[in-house]
């Protein structure tokens, strides 16, 4: 029965999954506007999740009030991040999570381990943590890669070689960081949700609970990727 029940889960999820993504892919294939309009729409359904979160939290009025503002500032800052980002790079940050989400989870659930926080999350394993960062890490590495192997076909040098080597390099170490990140994010909203004493923020996607439990790990890894842009440190 639990097999049954597992397998039942399963295909709620892996359908719910396909319609997200191609939500997102249609949003990107009719471009900025309905881009923006769709990311904006977004963030204000994760704050609404994110507001009842806190009311559950049993708080007085003034440090209800004040979480309201602080979370209002937390995905406010990610929304405009998010809206402001070239496609290519909003492209690569959603791949970021999701490689992070991915790689954590079959890491996790292969090897097990010691818990990270069981307090919080009796599902974080320090392995999981570790697979998370190495399948960012290869991710973004590769992307820059393949981006780059037009460069290397152009100037075929030893010294381009070696950029392109050092990008890549740089560029696997800004993957496993942001995946340090994005799982911050989901401790962040773990912890919430257990002060809370809920298992999910919504039931607003069948199988996934509420759309802030889909973005917790995407929110301060776009804020990262925004503050980079706006500081000019990340380059196109």
């Amino acid at each position: 029965m639990r097999a049954v029940a597992r397998n039942r889960d399963l295909g709620v999820r892996t359908l719910s999954a396909a319609v997200m993504l191609a939500l997102v892919a249609f949003a990107f294939w009719q471009g900025d506007g309905v881009l923006d309009g769709f990311i904006i729409l977004m963030a204000m359904i994760t704050y609404f999740e994110f507001a009842m979160l806190v009311r559950k939290l049993g708080q007085d009025h003034a440090r209800t009030v004040a979480w309201w503002m602080a979370g209002a500032l937390y995905i406010g800052l990610a929304a405009v991040s998010l809206v402001i980002m070239p496609p290519i790079v909003l492209a690569l940050v959603l791949g970021v999570v999701i490689f992070t989400d991915t790689g954590a989870y079959f890491t996790g659930r292969a090897i097990g381990g010691p818990k990270i926080a069981p307090s919080i999350s009796p599902s974080k394993t320090w392995a999981g943590l570790f697979g998370g960062m190495a399948a960012s890490a290869l991710f973004l590495g590769l992307m820059v890669a393949l981006a780059a192997s037009a460069a290397q076909a152009l100037a075929a040098s030893e010294g381009a070689r070696g950029d392109i080597a050092r990008a890549v390099l740089v560029a696997a170490s800004l993957g496993a960081g942001l995946a340090i990140a994005a799982q911050a994010g989901d401790f962040f909203e773990s912890w919430l949700k257990r002060k809370a004493g809920v298992k999910d923020s919504s039931r607003l996607i069948p199988g996934h609970g509420g759309l802030f439990d889909r973005v917790d790990g995407l929110l301060p890894v776009a804020i990262i990727a925004g503050a980079a842009l706006g500081g000019g440190w990340l380059k196109l």
